[in-house]
């Protein structure tokens, strides 16, 4: 058995800062992190929790032979510290906590860096120093960087099931860096999009369900590897977003739940402490040193390793008391059914992590009409740089899989996301979400037969990429993917082999370099002055057409949603000028097939779209010029607008 000792270090005599200790009662701590868990104290490891109303703490690990009597913590100030002589990176332990309740439980460190790999729960010692970046070019452009007014094109996607390697039950972080860093750059891609990195006990959550809230997973390798992705990732130019889950946390034993023997973390009031729907307990935000433990979560997850922004899972659940309970549900001290609390944790979350990291973004999956959500807190908004628009999602996977011949009954799903989309900052998403659990992968949710679907599937990226707001794919549906999603299995890259698959991966490269060319797509994607509809009224034909402008160009995007030909559409235009294709969907670069002509595919004819067009002074749709434009069955086209002089 390794010593242990209780070395006396300045200030008082745990070395513990007072000031952040003081702030962590009161719920502005954002380095909790600092003062909890396991840190290197000279040569020995201070450990410190917070569980107040323990009877006794004591510290065991493969340093002390897990001995319960050795190890014993003091109380500081309704903490409990230790200093330990003798533990090194990699020794397990975990907290034996006697609860007010009389119980002994075995906790894992909250504030623990490292884990044991699933199925194992305990917590590693391990230092989060000695990772040597590489990446000052980037953190210096991240910080001159305004993303609302760049393009923002975001590759989603879970590291586990990305690539495997034979062999392995996990890849690692080091191993899917440098291809991915590749792939993401070669694709088009600005950022990639991590589902939940944070340890978790069962896979199955896929990264939801987290117990170790300041942990990267251990699955895939160390902290310190998880800083080389990042770091490849930012010197291949590509930025990273991480999942985060500060909504619930699972029952399991050795995690949060009923920690010191109370309902510490959680709700004390049963009817507030369960998420029904997800069989998780709730954070109690009403709770100043919960609130410290969740900001300083996110704020470790930037400075400890440099990520981009953060997507925050599950904002609806979290803003309102009824979310999931079928009306069953304690209202707020004036009878409604938003949780203040929630409220201002969120205003506090986003202000502590964007006011002093220039370029860095937050983004949440808020799927209701909850007001003023990315606007800034001062401005009486939650803070949030982006929100998920769920409703384009919802709205456009719907239109794609209804008959062509019937589309017209559903124009306006297409068109309704325009009534708000300057409401918020979005981002338009087609997620993980919406390739599992039945919902069909997006080539299987397009109407049609085989070659229609995939006519279908380029043609809805097209749209888009042409419509306000910023973009999302998850993986696999880059290239069409045929099967859902399934965490345990990697993606069927093998489908790159046929040429069907092969050109809707084209086509997704090609719109992504499209879209970072022209600043009429992105950089005014909050204001009705970067968009013009032209055609928008067409509910027979499924056409629509409209214009993406700023200062520097002009950007025509049109789309025909029906398996008929357009020989001489008309297109309306605002003044005199000069159309010139960029892009056709239906060009024999991004697939063997158009998608047919009228015919279901059966003949496979080919369309050719117009390579220019000249406005004519002929008045449509209330403006006074036009230009006739062919367009093929299934089709989006995209032409830059050279204004006459």
């Amino acid at each position: 058995m390794h010593g242990m000792s209780d070395t006396k270090l300045p200030g008082n005599s745990f070395g513990l800062d007072d000031a952040e200790i003081h702030d962590f009662y009161a719920g502005r701590s954002t380095h909790a992190h600092e003062i909890f868990g396991c840190l290197p104290s000279g040569d020995a490891h201070r450990f410190c929790v917070w569980a107040p109303n323990a009877a006794a703490v004591s510290i065991v690990g493969d340093f002390n032979d897990w001995d319960k009597t050795a190890g014993s913590m003091e109380r500081y100030r309704g903490l409990w510290v230790r200093i330990c002589d003798g533990a090194k990176d990699g020794d397990n332990y975990k907290y034996r906590i006697v609860g007010a309740d009389g119980k002994i439980t075995m906790k894992a460190d909250p504030y623990a860096i490292h884990a044991e790999t699933a199925p194992g729960t305990a917590s590693k010692v391990w230092s989060p120093f000695g990772y040597e970046w590489g990446d000052a070019v980037w953190m210096k452009k991240r910080a001159e960087t305004n993303l609302l007014r760049s393009p923002v094109s975001i590759y989603e996607l879970h590291p586990g099931s990305w690539r495997a390697k034979e062999g392995y039950d996990y890849p690692a972080y080091r191993e899917i860096a440098k291809e991915l860093a590749v792939y993401a750059r070669e694709m088009g891609f600005t950022h990639v999009e991590l589902m939940p990195v944070n340890e978790h006990p069962f896979g199955g959550s896929w990264g939801y369900q987290v117990t170790g809230f300041f942990a990267v997973t251990s699955r895939y390798g160390t902290p310190q590897d998880f800083m080389y992705l990042v770091d490849t990732l930012h010197q291949a130019g590509i930025g990273v977003l991480v999942d985060w889950v500060p909504a619930h946390f699972p029952k399991d034993s050795h995690g949060l739940p009923h920690f010191d023997g109370t309902w510490l973390y959680e709700h004390a009031h049963p009817q507030r402490r369960e998420h029904p729907q997800w069989g998780t307990y709730e954070f109690n935000y009403n709770r100043p040193e919960v609130v410290s433990f969740l900001i300083s979560s996110a704020i470790s997850l930037f400075d400890r390793y440099h990520i981009d922004g953060l997507r925050v899972d599950a904002v609806s659940s979290m803003l309102y008391l009824d979310y999931g309970r079928e009306g069953n549900f304690i209202p707020n001290k004036d009878g409604g059914n938003i949780d203040y609390e929630a409220v201002d944790f969120l205003k506090r979350l986003n202000t502590s992590i964007l006011g002093g990291r220039p370029g860095v973004c937050t983004v949440a999956e808020e799927s209701t009409a909850y007001p003023f959500v990315t606007r800034p807190p001062y401005d009486g908004g939650l803070g949030f740089t982006f929100k998920w628009n769920m409703g384009f999602m919802h709205d456009t996977l719907d239109f794609m899989s209804i008959d062509p011949y019937f589309r017209h009954g559903a124009h306006d799903k297409m068109t309704f996301s325009m009534h708000y989309a300057f409401a918020e900052n979005y981002i338009l998403p087609y997620s993980h979400d919406e390739v599992v659990h039945g919902k069909a992968s997006m080539i299987g949710k397009m109407h049609g037969d085989y070659a229609q679907k995939f006519a279908a599937l380029k043609l809805l990226y097209g749209w888009l990429y042409g419509h306000p707001g910023k973009k999302l794919l998850f993986m696999g549906s880059e290239f069409a993917q045929f099967i859902e999603w399934d965490y345990e299995k990697q993606l069927d890259w093998f489908l790159l082999g046929y040429g069907t698959h092969h050109g809707v991966q084209a086509w997704v490269r090609a719109l992504n370099r499209m879209y970072a060319s022209f600043s009429a797509l992105y950089g005014k994607d909050d204001s009705w002055d970067g968009f013009r509809w032209l055609n928008v009224l067409d509910k027979q034909n499924s056409v629509f057409a409209f214009q993406r402008s700023d200062e520097e160009n002009h950007i025509v995007c049109v789309y025909n949603f029906t398996p008929a030909t357009h020989e001489t559409y008309e297109v309306a235009l605002p003044a005199a000028g000069t159309l010139s294709l960029l892009l056709c969907s239906t060009d024999p670069a991004y697939g063997a097939s158009d998608g047919g002509a009228g015919d279901g595919g059966a003949k496979n004819v080919r369309v050719k779209a117009k390579k220019q067009a000249t406005a004519k002074a002929a008045p449509l749709n209330g403006q006074p010029y036009a230009a006739a434009l062919t367009l093929p069955p299934l089709s989006a086209l995209f032409y830059t607008y050279i204004l006459a002089k």
